[in-house]
Formats: structure tokens, C-alpha cells, sequence
């Protein structure tokens, strides 16, 4: 861009005096418990369910995934564990099932918005129908579930 003149060269060796090379989350499994241990006090304490926990094959799991999102997939996979738990235990099945980070997932078959609409059937599913107990656990509104639910067609 600055060759073509569409960004400014004093500017570019401003903002580029430090490189800073993270690996990727698979390539760095200490920071996996730390980072899982934070979004699940984050997203227990967001949700009202305190004193939530791993069992130890859960634990096993996560660390031995390869979580090609990264953190923002761990993050986004730790929320929604918070979210659908009704225990104070979150087991292997709450991570790793069809809904989340199983084979349909590692396969790269499942897209962001069939993910989420899988989430959405199975709050409304385990809400027995109630709307408004299903986007309070999804942590939304009753109407963007009303939205959601007619984008994805869950009646």
C-alpha cells in the first residue's frame, strides 16, 4: 500500500517497530488450564452458576484438542458449556459433543451458524419450550431468540 501510495510510509514504520510472534494454542498446551480456568470463573460468574468445575477427563480433553480457533474458540467453547450445564460438574459430554467440538467440527463440516442454531434447539429443548428461561440461558433476549428461531427455522 505504501508503494502504491495509499498509506502513508512514516506512518508504517511507526506502527511496525515491534513484532510480536504468538504461537498458536495448540502449540502451547500450559497456557490451555490457565486461560480455561478464567473463562469459566468469567462466564460462571456472567451467568449466575458459581462453583462450577472440570472433572479431570474434561480437563484431559481440552488440553489434548488442538483448538484450531484458538483462544477465541476455547473461550466461545468454555461459554457455552456454562451455558447449557445444569450441573456444577462440567463433564467430556459438555464439551465434546455433536452440538460442539466433535467430529463434525474437526472435519470442518459444521459452519459458525449451524453451531448455532444446534445451540439455540437444545436450550429450547432442555427450557422445555419457555422462551424466555431458553434466552436467558443463552444469555439474549427473547427477541433475538424470536429472530434467531425464524432465521433457522426452530419452531
Amino acid at each position: 500500500m505504501v508503494e502504491k501510495g495509499a498509506f502513508r510510509e512514516d506512518l508504517l514504520y511507526r506502527i511496525n517497530t515491534i513484532h510480536i510472534e504468538v504461537p498458536a494454542l495448540r502449540h502451547r498446551k500450559d497456557d490451555i488450564m490457565p486461560l480455561t480456568n478464567h473463562f469459566l470463573k468469567k462466564y460462571s460468574e456472567k451467568y449466575g452458576k458459581a462453583n462450577l468445575q472440570l472433572t479431570s477427563q474434561a480437563k484431559g480433553k481440552l488440553n489434548d484438542y488442538a483448538w484450531p480457533g484458538n483462544i477465541r474458540e476455547l473461550e466461545h467453547t468454555i461459554e457455552k458449556a456454562v451455558i447449557m450445564s445444569d450441573s456444577d460438574k462440567l463433564s467430556v459430554s459438555d464439551f465434546f459433543s455433536g452440538a460442539t467440538i466433535g467430529s463434525d467440527i474437526d472435519s470442518g463440516i459444521m459452519k459458525l451458524d449451524e453451531m448455532e442454531k444446534k445451540m439455540i434447539a437444545l436450550a429450547v429443548e432442555k427450557n422445555t419450550g419457555n422462551i424466555k428461561a431458553a434466552a436467558s440461558q443463552l444469555g439474549i433476549t427473547r427477541q433475538t431468540l424470536y429472530n434467531k428461531m425464524r432465521k433457522y427455522n426452530i419452531y
